[in-house]
């Protein structure tokens, strides 16, 4: 069993997720914890659960899902993991913490590239690969089927969707990218969301103003 920990951070109010296992490893995504305090509580509930990092993944590579990449993996040794076209968003992002007076170092580590349709694993637990664009270049969702969740990002929120007005993104490629990757998966899958509370496939499908009658 694949367990989810939410923590929401930095003064965007961003959904960092912890996912851990009976063998207490633990996958650690879109870290957004800017400031000390925020960090310590993150690290906080790996060292109280004795969990063991094993993997840094980003859903995208906005400012507020980066902050905390660097101590992430300077922390516990880790790799970050990306699409490859959230490479140019990676680099872009200290550029953008500067003009909302939010700077930060950034990870400048090694990158693994990440692709889609493939599965990432921990344990007896996987989580698919869902290749969901619009709202950045390379995003991407990761699902699990055992556990019935997907990770989402900033593609699809509680009666919502991600902004499609920022660089590299756009809006038919993000609503084309709901309805292929994740409107196809059961209503019953739980959507952990990059802000805001969490929803359902089910419920989206039949009450998201953006897509409702699609």
């Amino acid at each position: 069993m694949l367990k989810v920990k939410a923590f929401t951070f930095n003064p965007v109010q961003e959904n960092s997720y912890i996912l851990y296992n009976e063998n207490l490893e633990c996958i650690i995504i879109d870290p957004g914890c800017y400031d000390n305090t925020e960090k310590e509580e993150l690290k906080a509930f790996i060292e109280d659960n004795k969990l063991k990092p094993i993997m840094l993944l980003n859903t995208h590579c906005h400012l507020d899902h980066v902050f905390g990449n660097k101590f992430v993996a300077e922390t516990w040794g880790l790799k970050l993991h990306i699409h490859p076209f959230e490479k140019k968003m990676l680099e872009m992002a200290p550029a953008s913490g500067i003009m909302w007076q939010l700077p930060f170092d950034n990870y400048e580590g090694e990158l693994v590239y990440m692709k889609e349709n493939e599965s990432i694993t921990i344990g007896e637990d996987s989580l698919k690969i869902l290749f969901t664009p619009g709202h950045s270049p390379g995003s991407v969702s990761f699902y699990n089927a055992k556990e019935n969740y997907v990770i989402a990002g900033d593609v699809l929120f509680y009666c919502s969707i991600g902004r499609a007005d920022l660089p590299g993104a756009d809006y038919d490629t993000l609503l084309k990218s709901i309805k292929t990757q994740l409107y196809v998966l059961p209503d019953g899958v739980i959507v952990y969301s990059g802000h805001g509370q969490t929803t359902t496939i089910g419920f989206e499908k039949t009450n998201n103003p953006f897509l409702k009658g699609d």
